[in-house]
Formats: C-alpha cells, structure tokens, sequence
C-alpha cells in the first residue's frame, strides 16, 4: 500500500520545515528568507546548513545533504519515506489514505505501519498508563521517593513520571489491548522474554520517560523502590532498540532544548532527578545521560542544540558529585571537551551534594548559586592532576609540571594558554619562563590542534559527511559560472521578481557550465517562468526536482536554498532583474560574436549576407536596450 499523492502533498504544506528541522537544530537568521545552523549529519565547527522555509527545502553546504521536511526527517531518524510521511501526518492531525500499489493488498489503510511508528506508540501508550497508575494505592513509595526529595504532583506530571504495577503482566496485557503484538512488545523493550514468557521489564518501580528531542517517548528509566524487587540494580533502562540508543538520547533535552538554544547554555548533571530539580530550581537548561557516560554522540546533539559554531559563544557545564568517582566522571569529560566550541565548565557544590540533594535541603536558590559559580573545565581538571603528586617535592613539582603541561598546550583558545600557563606557575611554585618552555615543549610533541580543534591522535574520527553526488561542481571563482549560478537562485527561489520574458528566451545552449546547463534544462521541462507564475511556496521548486536527474538534484536543492544578497522585496527584484538580464546580455554577446564573424567571412553579394548582417543589427540594438535596463539613467 501507497500513501496517497495528494495527502503527501497535504504533510508538506502543512509540516513547516523550519519547526521540524528547528527541533534537531539551533536556526537563526542566515540572510533573507533564510535560517542557518549546525548541520546534523556531519561535524563542523562554522553553520554551513541552511533552511529557507519559502520554498520548504535545507541544505548542508558542507556535506550537500538535502531535501524537503520529509527527506529530513528520513534522514535524521533513518526512516522509510512512508515512516516520515506517517509522523509528519500524526503530528499535523492529517488522516492518510492509502492506495494499493500493485501488490494486492487493498483496503483503506496499510496494513502494518511502520515498524518505528508502532514502536513510539506502544511507548506512548504506556507511558500514559504507568503515569494513572501512579496515582493508585499500590504506587504510596513511589509517591513518597518523589515527595521525600521535593517533587509535588504537578512535577512529576511534567516529567511524564509513573508507576509499573508490580504485577508483570498488568502493562503488557494493557498494550495487548490496544492491539500490539508479541513481537512489538519485545522489540519496544518494554517487554522482557523470562521462561514463562514476556514480563514487563519495569515492573515495581517508578518510571521516567525518556524522550528524544522532538518530545516522543522512546524508553524508560525505572528506579527501584521494594526491597523485594528481585533486580538489585537501583536504576534500570530500557535496553537498546530500534528507537533507543542510550548513547544517543540526552533525558530532559525535550524540555530543555529551546532554553539552550535560547540561553547558549547546557548543564549536564547524572541523574533523573537532577534534571527534575535544576528545571524547577530555575535551570531549565539541564539534561543528563541514560546510564551510560557523557559521550562523542552526546556531544553532536548538544552543539547542534546550542549552535555551536567559532563565532557565537556558548556554555556546556557539567555538575559531578566532589567525590572520587566524580572527579573520574569529570576528567572524562575533560577529555572530550576539544569536541566543542563552547567553554566547558564543571559545578561541584560543596559537601559533594547533586544538585537534587542540595535543593531538597537547601532550597532553589542553592541549585541556581551552583551553576553560576561553575569553575572552567581546564582549571579543575588541571588542578585535579596536581593533587595527585606530592608538591612538597622539587621532584614532585617536576612531575606536575609534565603532566599538565599538554594539557595546557591543547587550549582551543590561544589567548587562554599563557593565562594558564602563569596559573599553573603559581600552583607549582615555579618560574614562568620554565611553564612555557614544558608548554612549548608539549605543543610541538603533540603538533598543533586540527581544523576542528581536536588534538591530533587524541581525538581523530573519520569523516562522518555523506558522499558527495557525482558531479563535477565549477570553479566558485569562474565569473561566467558565478554568474550563472546567480541567475539560477533567482529562478528558484524568486521567480515573481523575474522578468520573464527575458528569462523564458534563455535556450540551452546559454549556460556553459554543463550542471547549471542541466538544472536549466529542468526549469525549462517544468514550464519555465509562466508555469512558476502559477505557483506558489515549495511548489515551484518540487516541479523543476520532478524533471532533475538524480545527479542533479541535489545541486537543485542547493541552488534553491542559497542566501540572496538583499534584504527587501525592492532591492531583491532589483537583484533577480539585475542577474538575469546579465545571463541574457552575456548570451546576446555570444551572438553577436558569432554574427560579427560570419558578416566578415561572407562578401555583401553572397547568399545570407543581407540576413547575417540584418540579423546582427538587431541583436545589437537589443542588447542595448538590456544594457539600458541594467543601467537606468
């Protein structure tokens, strides 16, 4: 079964590009009609991805990843094309009709949705469950682990919390009820497989849902609350499947993630309820990881979110009890911090208490001092090093110094090492000169950092951008090919602002650049200007990738994405105007050209001459008529 054309056009008109992108991606202005960020399907350090909501499409000048809202969504979650046409729809409140597609298998809906979708309903289903069941009697310690530590009902609605009834098989006979099956239960995680069969996993325990960054739930955290509960492990997470890899989901990010981009500040702490406490202590910008540590993919999500980009700072703190397995979580932190742009910092509030203790008994005013009393990440993990030799000593000292002295040579910031370095000279008691020397020493040993700002060998990963299409891109410093470029983003994007007569009289022999020659042929088998005329939005451009070959497509898409260099409708049809007619001057040139040389070969008494000559007079007196609209007096 197929979804029906004109309902997928319904999700694309009605599923705005820049909201759905906008919940992966920190967008801001990038020129007119045009919004920019961090690109989501590559690493880089300066925003290269660009949205332009007018015609409903993005691109990645970096990766050339591209498309409409549906290829984004494909994209970022790995769905099939019906799997993202089925989410948009759901999220849009559109009803999808479904036609059979030649296999046979008719009737008003497909059979069998998505296997992603039916997964992040089961997890919408019983997390609506588990939270009713919270209020019920056998839920009184899951209600008092909440109250005990602060939170009212109000709050652990908010977070989505709940309650797995004891029983193992009340949940899943509930979800069994609403028609899923077996297999969807076990795949969800939800379910466990035991030798009397599928068991719920989080039975007798309070729950949170975990939730990506658009807000659908796609796993659980359960914590242990009956001292007859036969999993001794206090936290229990839903295992990796289809939906939820744990390296990949920060909790809180669905309510946190417009507060960081906002704020340019993310805090990172280690638990469920320090997420809970930080948001309602006035942090709303807390996340933290799922039973596992803060990692490389933790990372691209949290850049994406804050913008992470060479220009704009940002702030990326981490909250770690004081104790030693605090510091240990803290330097592995430290270890990944050349992976950001942003400045890293760590909170550790004093009495080793997280931020959840330290609101309960201190109230919320502590938790917000906390976080603004953050100390830079260098700074601790330095001072973190040095106590671990005994400075009394010259030797002491001398090792101090060696272990730290990399550490300052891989500062980001080049303004920042020497500070450090006379920071480090005081804390070991020592010479300047002799700081900057082991610094030095220790910059050329390790080479200086990359492009991305990681130090070579430490933090190496191969290239994680989409191969490029096969086709062969023109030198961005050819002015003929920038000039066609130009004129083809103006016949993309703005064709209302064109003047299309002039436009229309383009044939294919007036661009040379064979890729620009390609996506003109596709403007001319879509209509060309009259037939843009008509249309309006993504329209236009959905028509002319309609004719593209798939080579050129996405060069396409790159075209109708390009910031335009005017900030006003009169300025920009003074621009499109401008660019176009040069295309038409350019290829009236050409003419004339080849004119010229044939009135010169041919004697007034041959055959053609009296046409070749009539012929350039009047391309000629057109041109300069074009070369009077480009100038006006």
């Amino acid at each position: 079964m197929r979804i029906r054309r004109e309902d997928v056009d319904a999700v694309r008109e009605r599923s705005r590009i820049d909201e759905v992108v906008g919940e992966y991606v920190a967008l801001r202005p990038g020129g007119v009609g045009s919004m920019k960020g961090l690109c989501p399907f590559h690493d880089e350090k300066t925003p290269s991805f660009h949205v332009r909501p007018a015609v409903g499409l993005f691109h990645c000048f970096g990766c050339d990843a591209g498309g409409d809202v549906i290829a984004f969504l494909q994209q970022i979650n790995h769905l099939t094309f019906t799997e993202a046409v089925e989410r948009l729809a759901d999220k849009a409140g559109i009803t999808l009709r479904y036609e059979d597609d030649g296999s046979g298998k008719g009737g008003p809906r497909r059979e069998g949705v998505g296997q992603r979708q039916r997964l992040l309903e089961a997890h919408r289903v019983v997390q609506q469950f588990y939270a009713e069941q919270l209020a019920t009697p056998d839920a009184l310690q899951a209600r008092q682990f909440l109250t005990e530590r602060g939170f009212d009902r109000d709050a652990a609605a908010h977070f989505g919390c709940g309650f797995a009834p004891k029983g193992g098989e009340v949940a899943l006979r509930h979800l069994r009820g609403r028609g899923f099956t077996e297999d969807e239960l076990l795949a969800s995680g939800i379910a466990g497989q035991g030798r009397r069969g599928l068991y719920d996993r989080f039975r007798g325990r309070l729950v949170w849902p975990i939730r990506d960054v658009t807000g659908d739930t796609v796993g659980f955290g359960a914590r242990r609350i009956f001292e007859d509960d036969s999993i001794e492990a206090k936290y229990l997470n839903t295992p990796e499947t289809t939906i939820y890899k744990k390296s990949q989901v920060l909790y809180g990010v669905d309510l946190a993630k417009r507060e960081i981009g906002k704020a340019r500040e993310v805090v990172v702490v280690e638990g469920y309820t320090d997420v809970m406490a930080c948001h309602l202590a006035g942090v709303p910008t807390a996340v933290a990881t799922c039973g596992t540590a803060f990692g490389a993919d933790h990372i691209r999500i949290v850049r994406r979110l804050l913008g992470d980009d060479d220009r704009l700072g940002g702030r990326v703190v981490f909250t770690f009890d004081g104790d030693a397995a605090g510091q240990k979580a803290a330097l592995r932190a430290f270890e990944e911090d050349q992976r950001f742009v942003a400045q890293t910092y760590i909170a550790v509030a004093r009495d080793n208490m997280d931020p959840c203790d330290l609101r309960q008994k201190r109230g919320d005013e502590a938790v917000r001092e906390l976080i603004a009393s953050r100390t830079p990440l260098f700074e601790f993990a330095i001072k973190s090093t040095l106590a671990r030799v005994n400075l009394e000593t010259a030797e002491g000292r001398v090792q101090g110094l060696r272990a730290v002295a990399p550490m300052v040579a891989a500062i980001r910031d080049p303004s920042l090492r020497p500070e450090y370095g006379r920071m480090v000279a005081g804390w070991l008691g020592m010479e300047i000169e002799a700081v900057q020397r082991a610094v030095k020493s220790a910059a050329r040993s390790a080479g200086a950092p990359d492009q991305r700002g990681a130090r070579p060998g430490a933090h190496a990963e191969p290239d994680q951008r989409p191969q490029r299409p096969v086709v062969h891109r023109p030198d961005p410093r050819d002015p003929v090919a920038r000039i066609e470029r130009e004129a083809l983003e103006c016949l993309l994007q703005v064709p209302r602002f064109v003047p299309a007569p002039d436009a229309d009289a383009l044939n294919g022999e007036s661009f040379r650049v064979p890729v620009y020659r390609a996506v003109h042929d596709a403007i001319r088998a879509a209509g060309g200007m009259s037939v843009a005329a008509g249309l309006e939005g993504p329209a236009w451009v959905e028509a002319v990738l309609s004719y593209a070959t798939p080579d050129v497509a996405p060069v396409v898409t790159e075209l109708a994405v390009a910031p335009l260099p005017a900030d006003t409708d009169e300025t920009l049809a003074h621009y499109a105007a401008g660019v176009v007619l040069r295309m038409v001057d350019m290829e009236l040139v050409k003419q004339i050209g080849d004119l010229r040389s044939l009135v010169q070969r041919l004697a007034p008494t041959d055959d053609g001459y009296q046409q070749a000559f009539a012929d350039l007079l009047a391309i000629e007196g057109r041109r300069r008529s074009i070369k009077e609209r480009m100038n006006p007096s």
